[in-house]
């Protein structure tokens, strides 16, 4: 099923390639205030669901752009085709294509696939999680100070803006940096490798996480919600980190301002 995962990962990869080079003619409308989707986010993510569909035709989908299919399945698959398409439209290089495996609800299988890079981040459950074939293990910071923190600012609701400057503003006093680098799914397979130290962000979907949680886990990392609790998924809002700077993210993250 990995395997799967990764062929149907590096094609929709290969689309976003070809389509990088003349993103003035796609066709792009707006979801939502600063939500964009572009007809390249629509084929990749069809591309993917054609692959997957073929091997596996009793699974479910969830996919970003088209929603559920068959929500009820065994196994679910769970797809962010273009994770970034703000940054794609730019001509920035940050984003990346994201597929996670739910069995019976449980994280299984995770692709995210970085096509400027040529990264390749896989996990299994209870496998382990690679680069590129490479073992690759969570950072060994233990202090928040001299820490690399991630975010994701809440662009598409400005409801929790003030919840969230607190938080960053408490993090910018205790970390030694923080990064919005624009892709969430890729941001944690960067903490999963050590890139980053740690992350958090509110207002996710699961697609965003889905992937990049299970790599986290699988290179010995943790992730919750801000409570640290398994709800992440339904609240949208997650935090990553190794499991020294796990409980004090969280304690920084509720602190008052």
């Amino acid at each position: 099923m990995l395997n799967t995962a990764v062929k149907a990962a590096r094609k929709a990869g290969a689309l976003i390639n070809r389509a990088s080079f003349d993103v003035d003619k796609l066709t792009v409308r707006s979801k939502q205030k600063n939500d964009f989707v572009s007809e390249v986010d629509h084929a990749a993510e069809e591309a993917i669901i054609n692959v997957l569909r073929e091997a596996y035709p009793t699974h479910g989908f969830l996919g970003e752009e088209s929603g559920y299919h068959d929500k009820q399945a065994e196994y679910l698959w769970v797809i962010d085709p273009l994770d970034g398409t703000t940054n794609f439209l730019h001509g920035v290089p940050q984003y990346c294509v994201s597929i996670a495996l739910l069995h019976k609800g449980v994280l299984n299988q995770a692709v995210v696939f970085d096509p400027n890079r040529n990264e390749l981040f896989t996990a299994t459950k209870g496998v382990g999680a690679y680069l590129n074939d490479r073992r690759i293990r969570v950072s060994k910071a233990d202090r928040l100070e001299g820490a690399l923190v991630g975010t994701g600012f809440p662009f598409r609701e400005t409801v929790n803006i003030d919840d969230y400057l607190r938080m960053l503003r408490n993090v910018m006093m205790s970390a030694a940096g923080v990064r919005r680098p624009g892709a969430a799914a890729l941001d944690l397979a960067w903490v999963a490798c050590g890139r980053l130290d740690a992350f958090w962000e509110l207002g996710l979907s699961p697609w965003d996480m889905a992937a990049g949680a299970l790599l986290i886990r699988e290179a010995g990392g943790l992730v919750g919600d801000l409570d640290g609790d398994e709800k992440y998924m339904e609240s949208g809002r997650i935090a990553a980190a190794n499991a020294k700077l796990f409980s004090p993210l969280l304690q920084l993250l509720k602190q008052k301002g």
